[in-house]
């Protein structure tokens, strides 16, 4: 199934021994290798520096360090390395340090394993990934903020360049939705949802997905009445 001549090399920092070890045995029999998986931060450390691994699983809630701490020092040794968070945490605090300090991704930990696998890749190629399940959370926290903010008329302008297609398809991002989910919903092919996510975020400025929805929702193209 996998056409990929070359595995992915995932390293994963967990210090829960039999989830590290349950998950590892599921992404290898989906043909990803795992390089290590270890319960110590500074073990994993270490690894992410001797191994470089094309992306970093590490876990939120860890005995020694924080998974912010991790995160921060993996982020000033290796600024490109994809670094994503997988936790079973769904607290605002995390996912908004989580994503201010450089992860690429917000996973949840009871995500299906397919999905687990698609958000992987999708890192791996350079995007950042939260789970939909977070797209509440990012919104009311993006809606906080709002208040006193100085660039909000500003980001109206931007979204009056918007063609009315890509407001449609940056208001289906703001729900949480795929490319391929918004390809479907508005009757398009896959190509066409992505150009048009693109080329939204291009005229929004907007650094990754995740951006996409913050921004979404503070201009009201998307409301928690929508989720």
């Amino acid at each position: 199934q996998d056409t990929m001549v070359t595995k992915m090399r995932v390293l994963l920092i967990d210090d829960h021994a039999l989830f590290r070890i349950g998950l590892r045995e599921l992404l290898e029999r989906r043909d990803i290798d795992v390089i290590d998986a270890v319960g110590d931060c500074e073990e994993g450390i270490r690894k992410a520096r001797e191994l470089n691994p094309d992306v970093v699983l590490l876990d939120m809630r860890m005995p020694q360090m924080s998974g912010i701490s991790v995160l921060k020092k993996l982020r000033s040794e290796h600024a490109g390395m994809p670094i994503a968070m997988l936790t079973t945490s769904q607290d605002e605090q995390d996912v908004i340090d989580s994503l201010q300090f450089g992860a690429n991704g917000y996973l949840l930990k009871d995500m299906e394993p397919d999905e687990l696998i698609a958000s992987l890749r999708e890192i791996v190629s350079g995007r950042t990934v939260v789970s939909r399940e977070l797209t509440g959370v990012l919104a009311r926290a993006a809606i906080r903020q709002e208040e006193g903010e100085p660039e909000e008329e500003q980001e109206q302008d931007l979204f009056s360049d918007l063609t009315p297609r890509e407001r449609e398809v940056v208001g289906l991002v703001g729900l949480g939705l795929s490319n391929e989910e918004i390809a479907e919903a508005l009757f398009l092919s896959p190509l066409t949802a992505k150009t048009h996510v693109s080329r939204a975020m291009t005229k929004l400025h907007a650094r990754d997905r995740a951006q996409l929805v913050a921004l979404a929702f503070r201009t009201g193209l998307t409301t928690l009445d929508d989720l």
